[in-house]
């Protein structure tokens, strides 16, 4: 029998059955309905984490002691990994490669305007900070190097202090307490939106890290870390490398074991580990519903072999040879694989684009994804349509003409 004969009544075999074959269809669409749905969720977190880490700035190293790793010796004395505000105009001085230092100071505090009340991070920083993370304000400005040199009491907050605190009105040149200290707001930041750790960037309060450290700070030993930019990409490798340097001649008795200065390609390939890892969790999970759905046609499909013996020794008794058979059955798996795979797909893209819409998450369907889900499901139609169709086969012609 020529191919497409034997397609031909492949699908006639199949449109007999429209229910069973529907059902049978199910498991198919759900499995690939789910791992193309899992697979956009996956794929669009990690589009929105590169976007944040490059929201971060350009050519950023981000220097941090590991205070944790400290002897208890030098705990008690005092010393050790803590960094300092001197470490800073070292960096600058005497790394060659650093476009810009800052110093962050973290800090929380209750911010209170009017009646109003809302609690938040305060962050202590220089003006090359702004640089570094390419901050622009949406309203007022930013400050400069001498309100940070006289510590100044003037900050620039983000989109959510300004709404939470002054809702419709102007926050520029008003005077907020911050635990009970008058600050003077003279800009807002532009937007930023979620973090990688998927905290509100916009909930901050950034003010001159002078006066963070005398005023909110007092004796206490503030927690430092360093914003670096190099001069170019090119020049991140050898910058590291120096910093981690220096600082071991600056603080006695350290290693490099003692700081951490990471940058972006660091944070971009843990973030893209965590991201890949759940991705191919997700879509493992989805995957089972496959195997379910291919499990299913294999049992359909031996149903129909037992029900379709006597069917099977009448073609054979007219010519039709084993491989006609077993083609006719596997191209029956196939089109019911395919047929689910493609309603699948319309699926996956639409609870993909809905999830994203109603829960506000990015979501992204690549058509490798489209792909892998159709060539899978295809797999598993020829899989495990190919046991039932080598039984219809192998029948003997006297037997199955004798079925009853």
């Amino acid at each position: 029998m020529s191919l497409p004969s034997i397609i031909r009544i492949a699908v006639k075999s199949l449109q007999r059955n429209k229910t069973r074959t529907f059902l049978t269809m199910l498991g198919i669409i759900i499995g690939v309905a789910a791992v193309i749905t899992m697979l956009a969720i996956g794929q669009g977190a990690k589009k929105v984490v590169d976007e944040q880490i490059s929201s971060m700035g350009t050519n950023v190293l981000i220097i941090s002691s590991n205070f944790m790793n400290r002897s208890s010796a030098r705990s008690e004395a005092g010393t050790g990994t803590m960094l300092k505000v001197d470490d800073v105009a070292a960096i600058k001085e005497q790394v060659q490669g650093v476009l810009y230092a800052s110093p962050l100071v973290h800090s929380f505090g209750q911010l209170k305007y009017s009646s109003q009340n809302w609690r938040t991070q305060v962050m202590g920083v220089d003006v090359d900070y702004f640089y570094i993370r390419d901050l622009q304000t949406s309203e007022g400005v930013l400050f400069n190097s001498n309100q940070v040199k006289s510590g100044m009491k003037v900050c620039v907050i983000g989109k959510t202090v300004a709404t939470n605190l002054f809702g419709d009105e102007d926050p520029i040149n008003k005077v907020i307490r911050i635990r009970n200290i008058p600050v003077k707001v003279i800009g807002v930041l532009k937007e930023k939106g979620q973090s990688v750790m998927g905290g509100d960037q916009d909930d901050i309060v950034m003010a001159p890290y002078t006066m963070v450290l005398t005023r909110f700070m007092g004796n206490r030993r503030p927690m430092l870390q360093i914003y670096v930019s190099a001069e170019s990409k090119d020049m991140i490798p050898n910058v590291q490398q120096d910093i981690t340097n220096l600082l071991q001649q600056r603080h006695r008795d350290t290693t490099s074991e003692d700081f951490f200065v990471r940058t972006q390609t660091d944070i971009a390939e843990t973030s893209e580990s965590v991201s890949n890892t759940m991705t191919i969790l997700l879509a493992s999970i989805a995957g089972i519903s496959l195997l379910v759905g291919g499990i299913g046609i294999m049992n359909i499909m031996l149903v129909s072999v037992t029900e379709r013996i006597k069917e099977i020794g009448i073609r054979m008794a007219v010519g039709a040879r084993k491989r006609d058979v077993l083609l006719q059955f596997i191209i029956e798996a196939i089109t019911i694989s395919l047929a689910g795979g493609l309603i699948g797909i319309i699926m996956g893209f639409g609870a993909a684009k809905l999830i994203g819409h109603t829960q506000n998450w990015s979501v992204t369907v690549n058509a490798w994804s489209i792909l892998l889900s159709v060539g899978f499901s295809c797999a598993i139609g020829i899989f495990f349509g190919w046991y039932p169709a080598r039984k219809a086969a192998n029948l003997n012609l006297i037997d199955a003409l004798r079925y009853e």
